[in-house]
């Protein structure tokens, strides 16, 4: 499938800018390049990053800060560099303090961890959109401001649900929420309105879906897509990123037919938006001169020097590990897109040709594993449906408060129950029941709970036994699985990334997070690796290469416990 070759002069005629898209599919080096191009085309642009995995120093190599920068290499572009991980922190606080000295100790924890998720950061984010969004100094110093990552759906809701968010923390004590975090931004209702008005208005804004030619972020993005067209977010448009053009040896051929293939299963909702691409390059997009080329028709010629052994470490030293160390759960974390479910099936095969009874349970269709695994001798299976399990757990949550609370505190509970932290406990839920009635020598499981959801369950249960309303609140199952998960003789959270800038940076902040819940994870696995097939192809190769930096990385994160797995369709 052919597609326009993406030019900012050409296609973006709104003052205001979104780029959106899931993580690791370059949403950052396509908000660059075109504020670099559009400043070149005599613009006055300012460009604002607010996504927490941001590379933006990278691509400009320099210091960031939350106050605009200008840059001398790009006359008229200025750009900042917003921290909404710091910003959440500040703002869990301004939240928190009151309740300081008022309300038990744990219910201070409880609260804490609420606020302690993702959709805080999220909230946080959407602070400094609307603060530029609104600001009449902001609109007339430029005539384009360009987003780097876009508000999603969830927050968005949020913000337009009808009932005070005030008082809410009082209420909700189910272990899940993420709409503590409105608590204190009363005054802040005007704001964003005007804020929402303005995403809403098409003459004034374009929301660029960034995607890659695989089916996941495909997916992925069509989702998005649907839900902020679904709040008014009309104006769409669709850059393709990374799309590979000419196949010269067999894994490249492999490659490009991959990509047609996911490309043609594109969905029609996507298909039916503007849509452009980026070819994929054989260089880094760091520096103003990568930035540049990006979107040019002619390349550099890019000189390949491997500077790194590709005798890689290999996958059977970790499941020597296993064994050897008799290890009882394993479980297999990462971000999205990343391989976790083909990892778990690895682990799970490798272990029962090493004589151990596996129980291998998975979110994915049971047809699927039993595509990859053609040999189950030793191997139990389970399926969780995950969206017969949030529903479950939704209709649950949403019985209880009906009995206490009104029908606009209903609205937000329902709303808080969309959250991605309410399908991780959903699931962990049915998982903790499974492992609790396991029979087999070891447990295998294809994704693992935060430590943010973990945190979540533990302290729910103190606060339950606090106040005693919610008791039963947290199955019995959790509450002694989770003593096991933090026993590092038993229990293994093995990290999934790829060789790649975000997927290993937002690694290292799931590690944080399970650090803070005391979970062992010492083995990390590098999946999909292109230095690891040897391919001659000119830009694969390249690429292949610049995986090197992300390997090292990885390697000096787990103490040298780790292995590689080759890239494959």
């Amino acid at each position: 499938m052919n597609f326009n070759l993406y030019n900012p002069n050409e296609v973006l005629d709104t003052k205001y800018l979104f780029f959106t898209g899931k993580g690791g599919v370059g949403k950052t080096t396509s908000a660059c390049a075109t504020a670099i191009q559009l400043a070149d085309n005599g613009r006055r642009v300012m460009l604002v990053s607010t996504d927490p995995a941001s590379n933006l120093q990278d691509v400009f190599q320099r210091e960031l800060t939350n106050q605009a920068t200008q840059i001398e290499e790009v006359p008229g572009l200025s750009v900042a560099n917003f921290d909404p991980v710091t910003a959440a922190e500040d703002y869990k606080e301004s939240v928190i303090a009151p309740y300081r000295g008022v309300l038990p100790e744990s219910a201070i924890e409880n609260m804490a961890e609420q606020l302690s998720g993702s959709c805080t950061v999220e909230i946080a984010a959407f602070n400094e959109f609307a603060n530029f969004l609104t600001s009449p100094d902001v609109a007339n110093s430029f005539d384009t401001i360009i987003f780097d990552t876009a508000p999603t759906g969830h927050t968005l809701r949020l913000l337009q649900l009808p009932s005070a968010w005030s008082g809410y923390l009082d209420e909700n004590q189910q272990g899940a929420s993420c709409l503590g975090q409105l608590a204190g931004m009363g005054d802040r209702k005007a704001v964003y309105e005007k804020a929402m008005a303005t995403l809403n208005d098409d003459t004034l804004t374009t929301l660029i879906m960034v995607t890659r030619p695989q089916l996941a972020p495909l997916l992925e993005a069509d989702r998005a897509s649907t839900e902020l067209k679904n709040l008014g977010i009309t104006n769409q448009k669709l850059i393709l990123n990374g799309v590979f053009e000419t196949a010269t040896d067999a894994v490249s051929q492999i490659f490009y037919d991959r990509q047609q293939a996911d490309l043609v299963r594109m969905p029609d909702t996507l298909k039916q938006l503007k849509s452009y691409q980026i070819p994929l390059r054989a260089y880094n997009i760091t520096g103003i001169d990568n930035v540049r080329n990006l979107l040019k028709k002619s390349q550099p010629i890019t000189k390949i020097t491997n500077n790194r052994d590709t005798n890689l470490p290999e996958f059977g030293l970790m499941i020597d590990d296993f064994v050897n160390t008799n290890k009882k759960l394993i479980f297999t974390m990462g971000k999205g897109g990343v391989g976790k479910t083909s990892i778990a099936i690895k682990i799970a095969t490798e272990l029962a040709k090493r004589g151990k009874r596996v129980h291998l349970a998975s979110t994915d269709p049971a047809d699927h594993i039993s595509e990859i695994l053609t040999d189950t001798t030793n191997i139990k299976l389970s399926h969780i449906d995950e969206a017969q399990e949030l529903k479950h757990y939704q209709n649950e949550v949403i019985a209880k408060a009906a009995l206490t609370m009104s029908p606009a505190d209903v609205d937000y509970v329902k709303e808080d129950l969309q959250s991605p932290c309410t399908q991780e406990i959903a699931v962990f839920r049915a998982f903790a029941e499974l492992v609790a009635d396991d029979d087999c020598d070891i447990a295998v499981i294809d994704t693992a709970p935060t430590g943010h959801t973990l945190l979540l369950l533990d302290s729910s249960q103190s606060y339950a036994k606090e106040v005693e309303r919610t008791s039963g609140d947290v199955p019995e199952s959790i509450v002694n699985l989770l003593p096991k998960l933090q026993d590092a003789r038993q229990t293994e959270v093995v990290m999934v990334t790829l060789p790649e800038t975000t997927p290993v940076y937002e690694s290292m902040r799931l590690a944080d997070d399970l650090d803070r819940a005391n979970m062992a994870h010492s083995w990390w696995v590098i999946n999909q690796s292109l230095l690891a097939t040897h391919t001659n192809n000119p830009i694969l190769a390249s690429r292949a290469n610049n995986e090197t930096a992300w390997i090292n990385k990885v390697d000096q994160l787990s103490a040298g416990q780790y292995n590689v797995i080759s890239w494959q369709a």
